[in-house]
């Protein structure tokens, strides 16, 4: 399972809001909402976020193991 509690953490650090990232740096609202409930998004929106707050991937998400196997 990926989380994306450190999103918000990180996000904080660099006093970067949710508003800010829809409103000048153009993230989806909706993807807003996937990372908010710990849902899949595209590598995409990750690297975008990396490049927004100057972090690594680290710093956005971290992996838990779960028993979802394919």
């Amino acid at each position: 399972m990926i989380r994306y509690d450190r999103l918000w953490e990180t996000m904080k650090e660099k006093d970067i809001t949710q508003y800010d990232l829809y409103t000048y740096h153009n993230i989806n609202r909706s993807q807003i909402n996937r990372l908010r409930h710990n849902k899949n998004v595209e590598v995409n929106t990750i690297d975008r976020l990396c490049n927004i707050l100057h972090c690594r991937v680290e710093d956005i998400m971290v992996h838990f193991d779960d028993d979802n196997l394919f």
